[in-house]
């Protein structure tokens, strides 16, 4: 099978990649400004959001993985009308593109809580995103996934800069709404074996799965663990959600700085599923990467 996958040097594009050409396939790594790719993996430029630069790429594949996407961690630059521009706009490209050029499969990395009438920029345009695959010609599955970490990846790094940002002189971390979020961090190693038998199997066409880690763990849990791992104390202190709404929407507006109120907004519901669907892929969650283990403290 020859597989185009757009964002394919990125976090997990890099690892889908090599895991695709271990396995056999033909590879294409599609991206705005390509990077080394592992042996095997060929590489082309093109952005989604300019369709004539990349179309012509799509030609002759059997399959396109869409893993195009920006962090909903941090507002974008150029706003939060980014989110629709490459989210929605991006896939609606790559699908047209796909259909033209003959694609008959279509994977979609989406988010958890995807939907077109979402709190937050980031979460509309994905459930929007959503929509244009599904209603689309192709034999489609949709991936929605918890927080990936590992190696290469912005999750454990966003602890350390959001006490950066908070607590940039003093001893103590005020979380907002104390770090009471919960996410369920799915390690990449564990979701690029279910984006690689999506693509292989007939049995997932026309499925939407949700997908976290074995643990559901507070933004708090998370952070004592980050700072355990490095041998660190780290001190948390809440901060009352009405504070962090006020003190991001008035930061938000300082050129540069890299939080707003949509990531206020996205801290106010959970990133979990209360049925993860890994077993649909043969994965038991007792088999799968804890984030204590990738940090070393099991």
């Amino acid at each position: 099978m020859k597989v185009l996958v757009a964002g394919g040097t990125g976090f997990i594009g890099s690892y889908l990649c090599r895991a695709l050409a271990d396995a056999g396939h033909g590879v294409t790594a599609l991206s705005r400004s390509p990077s080394d790719t592992p042996d095997g993996v060929d590489s082309a430029i093109g952005d989604v959001t300019a369709y004539d630069s990349f179309a012509p790429t799509v030609d002759g594949h059997d399959a396109v993985v869409n893993l195009v996407a920006l962090s909903p961690l941090f507002e974008p630059t150029g706003g939060n009308v980014m989110h629709d521009r490459v989210h929605r706009a991006g896939t609606e490209n790559l699908v047209r593109a796909a259909e033209d050029g003959g694609v008959e499969r279509f994977v979609q990395l989406s988010a958890l809580g995807a939907d077109p009438d979402g709190d937050t920029a980031y979460i509309r345009a994905k459930g929007r995103a959503e929509e244009i695959v599904r209603e689309g010609s192709l034999d489609w599955t949709v991936f929605r996934p918890s927080v990936v970490f590992g190696k290469g990846g912005e999750f454990v790094p966003f602890t350390k800069r959001l006490k950066r940002l908070f607590a940039p002189v003093i001893p103590v971390y005020p979380l907002p709404g104390g770090g009471k979020t919960r996410f369920q961090p799915i390690h990449v190693k564990d979701l690029v074996p279910m984006l690689v038998a999506a693509l292989e199997s007939d049995d997932h066409v026309g499925e939407t799965y949700e997908v976290g880690g074995p643990e559901t763990l507070t933004l708090r849990e998370v952070t004592n663990l980050v700072y355990e791992a490095e041998r660190k104390g780290v001190t948390v202190v809440p901060l009352p959600m009405p504070l962090a709404r006020v003190g991001l929407a008035v930061l938000g507006a300082v050129p540069g700085f890299p939080m707003g109120s949509d990531q206020y907004r996205s801290l106010k519901f959970d990133n979990t599923t209360a049925d993860s669907a890994v077993g649909a892929f043969g994965v038991e969650g007792s088999e799968m990467n804890t984030l204590a283990a990738y940090l070393n403290l099991e």
